[in-house]
């Protein structure tokens, strides 16, 4: 089965004066993504496709390094547009966050509803898919939110947050480019093994 992965940014170096787009990996991140580099899952891409935002390119490059290839953007891959509130601390955008994926079809504050995300990202991915050659691996590299809006579409879910990835980020899940079928739940990007 020729794959096609999800694969979440790992930690980024949190600067509340910087806009969260441009925020770049921190230096567990960097490690975790440059490890990841090293498996022979990531060898075998031949295609890796990443959001616009600076942690999710950073983590592409290092990913795209070792299979030799260059990366492409997607700009409508980001992640959730948050900008109506900046940046919240922690333990305030858990909250927010639990309230965005319960809440689908309400806007947190200003923020992009779950349900535009996710109809954002499916169509992305699916527009990217639709041209792409089904018998070479791809990765699209991005974030957790919509990443888990995805799989919510994939698996035929409703939206939850019981289906976001672990905290920390650096996570993938495994999809059939046949049948979009997934394979593997979140799983750290460093110890997944391949299929």
């Amino acid at each position: 089965m020729t794959f096609g992965l999800y694969i979440t940014h790992p930690q980024v170096r949190i600067d509340p004066d910087v806009p969260v787009p441009k925020w770049g990996l921190s230096d567990i991140g960097r490690a975790r993504a440059e490890q990841a580099a090293q498996s022979d899952w990531a060898k075998r891409l031949g295609r890796i496709v990443s959001s616009d935002e600076t942690k999710a390119i950073e983590t592409a490059q290092v990913l795209a390094a070792a299979a030799g290839i260059s990366i492409e953007i997607a700009e409508d891959t980001h992640e959730n547009d948050r900008s109506a509130t900046g940046f919240l601390p922690p333990p305030e955008f858990e909250k927010a966050a639990d309230w965005f994926f319960a809440n689908p079809n309400d806007s947190f504050k200003g923020w992009e509803r779950a349900a535009d995300a996710q109809a954002r990202i499916v169509s992305a991915v699916q527009r990217i898919l639709a041209d792409h050659d089904p018998n070479v691996p791809i990765a699209f590299v991005g974030h957790g939110g919509v990443g888990t809006l995805l799989k919510c579409h994939l698996a035929k879910t409703p939206i939850g947050r019981d289906r976001d990835q672990p905290g920390g980020g650096g996570n993938l899940y495994c999809f059939g480019l046949a049948d979009r079928i997934i394979s593997c739940d979140w799983t750290p990007i460093e110890i997944w093994k391949g299929i």
